[in-house]
């Protein structure tokens, strides 16, 4: 499926996770961290290209971490937003990888998403050719999505604090949703690691 295009993927763990008190990035769910779980899932597809975008706690989030065929990259202005960590990580992508097609951005706390999900969402980009297929959950649209490489050029000028979902407010890119509903589950808060716990 993923061999007619060029694909790369940015995992988005640059956060301070401000709100929780402690890297959520470390969180457990099923004996495994919250990152790790979204490294495990990705290196189940055959990527072209990976990069971990790593910033806050960096070398306490690295420690441990099996980062298999994923490329550390530290994002220095992590402090000033997600925007930085998505231009940073698709410079670099693009740097190392010119000839990409497509990037996958995940995040580093779904610990719903899967190797199906993704699938699914990279099948809908490919058989629509759409500037970018989004996830959709409780009726938003977020990551996972994915974008092709005519947005490139608008991922690497995203600024501080803004995420993917600006070029959709700015009305830039058009694009395509698939329905992931787990997708609304992150973890920003102890009540969401409480509550996490009780899924195991």
């Amino acid at each position: 499926m993923m061999g007619r295009a060029k694909i790369g993927v940015i995992i988005l763990a640059a956060g301070a996770s401000r709100r929780l008190g402690f890297p959520k990035q470390l969180v457990e769910f099923k004996g495994k961290s919250l990152l790790q779980h979204s490294i495990d899932v990705a290196e189940l597809l055959e990527f072209d290209y990976r990069i971990l975008m790593l910033g806050a706690n960096a070398k306490k989030i690295e420690k441990g971490l099996d980062i298999g065929n994923f490329t550390i990259i530290i994002n220095e202005e992590w402090e000033l937003g997600m925007g930085t960590s998505i231009s940073k990580g698709v410079s670099a992508a693009l740097n190392v990888k010119s000839d990409l097609e497509l990037i996958l951005i995940l995040l580093s706390d779904q610990p719903f998403v899967t190797k199906e999900k993704i699938q699914e969402l990279i099948r809908e980009q490919l058989e629509n050719k759409m500037p970018a297929t989004f996830s959709e959950y409780a009726g938003e649209v977020g990551v996972p999505a994915i974008f092709s490489k005519e947005t490139f050029s608008d991922l690497m000028t995203l600024k501080k604090d803004q995420g993917a979902k600006k070029l959709i407010l700015d009305e830039k890119i058009s694009f395509e949703t698939i329905k992931f509903e787990e997708g609304i589950f992150d973890v920003d808060t102890a009540e969401d690691v409480e509550l996490l716990k009780q899924m195991e």
